[in-house]
């Protein structure tokens, strides 16, 4: 990773939610997801998240590198229709060698709906996938 990654740096991210971005379709293997109401469901909610945070850390990676998430505690408080646009401000609080920690804030067009924090681990890609294909085939 680039020493530019410190802390402070701040991004913001945008998406207007799509009915596949619903609870409905988060497992459509469940019938009981399936008879949620269409709201941003929490699990693509902390997706839009985790991406806000790959943006804002995808200049400061060397080639090869990436992330992965690691930790996230965020609370999902109001409820968002497909339709509305919702945003991510996400800011980077702590790097801790390979660790990154940040403080995030995600809104609709009305309200917050999500507050909290996310911690990332920088990894080599090449490492990464020769473990896990190991773990794989063992």
């Amino acid at each position: 990773m680039k020493p530019s990654l410190v802390v402070g740096l701040t991004h913001t991210h945008r998406f207007t939610v799509t009915d596949a971005k619903t609870v409905p379709g988060l497992y459509p293997e469940s019938p009981d997801f399936v008879a949620m109401p269409k709201v941003f469901a929490t699990g693509f909610m902390v997706g839009f998240i985790e991406w806000a945070c790959l943006e804002l850390l995808k200049p400061h990676m060397d080639e090869g590198e990436g992330s992965l998430g690691v930790h996230i505690d965020v609370d999902h408080r109001a409820a968002t229709p497909p339709g509305m646009e919702v945003t991510a401000d996400v800011e980077v609080t702590e790097v801790d060698g390979r660790k990154v920690s940040f403080c995030v804030t995600a809104r609709d067009e009305v309200e917050v709906i999500s507050e909290g924090t996310h911690q990332r681990f920088i990894v080599d890609w090449e490492r990464f996938n020769a473990g896990l294909a190991e773990k794989a085939g063992g």
